[in-house]
């Protein structure tokens, strides 16, 4: 993450995009494609932006001979769409976001702050096979936000910090694609990190007759809200949770501000089938363990409250 010294028209315009009015304060949010974000970010001082463009996947001789690969069809046909994109600098003007040459005060100062935050949090999420990538910058009373799904359309917002719970419950919501019904996993269940892994794997090759042996070997060892769950109720536990899982939510938070990256923490969650679950690693008389708790999207911004803390 990159940090940069912007130029003094990206200094003004976040100064002007400050909220005079209570209207104002409401977070702002427009859409831009790939290539009027990078127009923008250049008339911001080329600001840099929270993610690199990998260069052409190279075709080797192999795939000249016999065709190439799913990897570089996909690169090709993105490339593709990007090149057939409205020219940038026409479609901000014919928005209004550049007159005379000048970019939007607010859309320059939200720009601004995505190239030299002090606080960055990156959130990846999956759900029903679509995955989005989201990025908050946060300094002092402002936070600005970048999400896309495929790479080619953005939504870029800005806001007063006051208002990020309210967006990280809304980038946590599930999508209208997912049914939420009801699971076999309660909504709490602590076990041991090593129990929770192998079973993972178990279930990724198959092998999801060993998890009633794996649930004996750790026998006692589970806890539920109301105590210590037999052996039989783990492994329908652990049959659940690759089951029914259907989403993830993994949200990295560092601090930028110095010379160096310093990562802060990690919030994972998974998606079952009634909603979401977070999944937070501790540690127990020496014995790693993971808690795993039912939450809700309003929940995520408590949930990252502690490692946002430490990032200040």
């Amino acid at each position: 993450m990159p940090l940069v010294d912007l130029t003094a028209v990206a200094v003004r315009s976040a100064a002007a995009a400050a909220p005079r009015a209570p209207l104002d304060a409401a977070p702002r949010r427009i859409g831009l494609t790939l290539s009027e974000l990078q127009h923008a970010a250049a008339l911001v001082g080329n600001a840099p932006l929270p993610f690199d463009i990998a260069p052409p996947a190279a075709t080797d001789a192999l795939q000249s001979r016999l065709g190439t690969s799913p990897a570089t069809t996909e690169d090709q046909a993105y490339r593709a769409v990007i090149a057939a994109l409205h020219d940038p600098a026409d479609a901000l003007e014919r928005r209004g976001l550049v007159v005379d040459g000048v970019l939007d005060a607010g859309l320059a100062g939200a720009v601004g702050l995505l190239a030299s935050p002090r606080t960055a949090l990156d959130v990846d999420v999956r759900m029903d096979g679509v995955q989005a990538k989201v990025w908050h910058r946060h300094d002092g009373g402002a936070v600005a936000s970048l999400s896309t799904v495929d790479g080619i359309v953005f939504e870029l917002g800005w806001f007063a910090v006051d208002a990020w719970a309210g967006e990280l419950a809304r980038l946590a919501a599930p999508s209208e694609d997912v049914t939420l019904g009801t699971s076999a996993v309660p909504s709490y269940v602590d076990l041991p990190f090593e129990l929770a892994d192998t079973a993972a794997e178990a279930n990724r090759v198959g092998r999801g007759d060993l998890l009633p042996v794996l649930a004996s070997r750790h026998s006692g060892a589970v806890r539920g809200a109301q105590g210590v769950l037999s052996d039989d109720a783990v492994a329908r536990v652990l049959t659940a949770l690759s089951g029914e899982a259907q989403g993830r939510l993994r949200a990295l938070v560092a601090d930028v501000s110095g010379a160096s990256v310093d990562t802060v923490g990690v919030v994972s969650w998974t998606l079952l089938a009634d909603g979401w679950r977070v999944l937070r690693p501790h540690d127990e008389d020496g014995v790693l363990r993971l808690e795993i708790r039912a939450v809700t999207p309003a929940d995520l911004a408590a949930a990252l409250a502690p490692v946002l803390e430490g990032a200040r």
